[in-house]
């Protein structure tokens, strides 16, 4: 169980950090709206599914805990299967995946750099890859984890300082920033600081000031700026907010209201369709109203269902181990079991 330190992380995530939790569920969570008794029922196409896209990543996992083909041997990718793994439930130290995912997170602490701690060549892998080690840490037993953890998060913290917008793009020394590559970053300060790394208040209110800066008329997000809404980074970006407990904000609001236009009206994402699964699938299952997510759950099982192959794996244009961690993710909110996967108020 993972504790909760700095009374200065709870100042600004007012409902994600509303008390100093002392302990993180890792059994799946009870819903506000479902009935007393009920508990979390798993739709049986989501175990089908699951069950064999993992098997596909298990089995095509290397010795050396890396994957062979597209983007199969960035720490950024091997986190998200890692993530993948630990979300199903099981035992994460004797458990039929606990080799996996010991193998996995190997060698992502084999890929920082000893001095600063900087995983893999981009701030992408660096903040899937911190990611993977906040929902590993307090769970997994290795005690590499934890300096590992603590080192990746001061270096998102001090290329942010250093940053004159406050957010992240592609290197630690970037002077620009965009809202997909913060993204991945500021979901990893929310596990660090879930996990009990110290990550200042301040840090999360500059960011989101930064994507207040791109947010369009429409309510969707750019990439640098306002324009060129879209609705991969959009779900981004309500994402963000939701997790920090700012729901109540016109912000949030109406990028919610530019996915939920979207969903509703049958449009799909235009590329990216795989990163674009993973993060609405979080936007919507922090809606407030449950039936947005209910809508968007059944729609993705079934759409899921028709493209997995008979492998197991999903495949899109960054290939079939990203695509299928994706995907994985984006079924995972059914679980629950993974702290960074409680619903926000």
């Amino acid at each position: 169980m993972r504790k909760i330190s700095g009374t200065g992380i709870v100042c600004c995530l007012a409902v994600f950090f509303m008390t100093l939790l002392s302990f993180c569920c890792v059994n799946a969570q009870f819903l506000p709206f479902e009935a007393p008794g009920e508990g979390n029922k798993i739709p049986s196409d989501v175990e089908i599914m699951y069950v064999k896209g993992i098997n596909f990543l298990a089995s095509t996992q290397t010795e050396a805990g890396t994957w062979n083909g597209n983007y199969g041997n960035q720490p950024g990718v091997i986190g998200l299967c890692i993530i993948a793994m630990l979300a199903h439930g099981d035992d994460l130290n004797t458990g039929k995946y606990a080799n996996n995912i010991k193998k996995g997170i190997d060698a992502i602490l084999k890929s920082a750099n000893p001095k600063n701690g900087y995983l893999g060549e981009s701030m992408y892998n660096h903040g899937f890859a911190t990611l993977a080690l906040a929902e590993s840490y307090g769970m997994v037993h290795d005690k590499r984890i934890g300096p590992a953890l603590k080192k990746a998060v001061k270096l998102i913290l001090t290329a942010q300082a250093h940053n004159p917008r406050k957010a992240w793009r592609y290197s630690p020394e970037s002077n620009d920033a965009d809202t997909t590559v913060s993204g991945a970053l500021l979901v990893a300060l929310y596990a660090a600081a879930n996990a009990g790394i110290e990550v200042p208040a301040k840090a999360i209110k500059d960011a989101l000031k930064f994507y207040a800066s791109c947010q369009s008329a429409d309510g969707g997000f750019g990439y640098t700026s306002p324009g060129g809404s879209n609705m991969p980074r959009t779900a981004i970006g309500a994402l963000v907010y939701s997790l920090s407990g700012n729901k109540k904000s016109d912000v949030y609001k109406n990028a919610f209201f530019y996915l939920r236009k979207n969903l509703d009206s049958g449009v799909q994402p235009q590329g990216y369709y795989y990163y674009y699964l993973y993060y609405a699938s979080q936007a919507f299952f922090h809606s407030s109203n449950p039936s947005d997510w209910k809508k968007w759950n059944d729609l993705n099982i079934r759409t899921l269902k028709t493209m997995q192959s008979a492998d197991g794996s999903w495949n899109g244009n960054h290939g079939p181990v990203f695509s299928t961690a994706a995907a994985l993710l984006s079924l995972a909110l059914n679980y629950r079991f993974l702290p960074i996967y409680e619903r926000q108020k």
